[in-house]
């Protein structure tokens, strides 16, 4: 008698936690940057097909790339432009102090292991961007003097487990950009006002 494999049942809350938690402590050891980590863990608490849970968790052994262990937590700008971008360690708390400069802060490919983040960045004559992976969460708080404040997220919910970010940004003569991969850059004011009276 030939006994026919019984197919597999629905994916249950369980195993999507245990797939979650493994993609988290991935991303806490360096090997997934919050955007891969946000992908992959949407894939796996929006899926009951085992085959993606399966590739949402490929290869989360492998070392860390080079660059995983670099803690970016002090941004300091004079007279010129600071970025930070690519694969580095963003902390619990970052600080920023910029006079007649800019920061650009891409946390798309950083890693993460914190569930908050509080990022304070004071500018004198300059200007804050961040970009942010779609479905994390930006609070935006402080103050603008004479400058613009814009904080553009894409319409997509949080993913769970991504750190809650806190950015509180006092400008004078300066503006606070903030915004989502997925939302494209705005232009300056007058480029807006100028295409609007076309």
């Amino acid at each position: 008698m030939e006994i026919e494999p019984r197919a597999p049942g629905p994916l249950t809350d369980t195993e999507r936690e245990a797939a979650a938690e493994r993609l988290a402590d991935a991303a806490g050891a360096g090997r997934l940057t919050l955007e891969e980590f946000s992908d992959r863990v949407g894939v796996v608490w929006g899926t009951d097909d085992r085959t993606a849970l399966d590739r949402a968790t490929a290869g989360i052994e492998l070392p860390p790339p080079v660059g995983s262990t670099r803690t970016v937590s002090t941004v300091v700008c004079v007279l010129g432009d600071q970025r930070r971008t690519g694969r580095w360690r963003l902390p619990a708390r970052v600080r920023g102090w910029t006079l007649m400069g800019d920061i650009h802060l891409d946390l798309r490919a950083v890693v993460c292991s914190e569930p908050e983040v509080e990022i304070v960045v004071w500018t004198l004559m300059g200007d804050l961007k961040i970009v942010v992976p779609d479905g994390v969460e930006v609070e935006l708080t402080g103050f603008d003097l004479m400058g613009d404040r814009e904080l553009r997220l894409a319409p997509a919910r949080r993913v769970p487990g991504t750190p809650l970010i806190h950015v509180k940004a006092c400008t004078v003569m300066g503006d606070v950009k903030i915004r989502s991969s997925g939302v494209e850059e705005s232009e300056p004011g007058w480029r807006r006002w100028l295409h609007g009276h076309k």
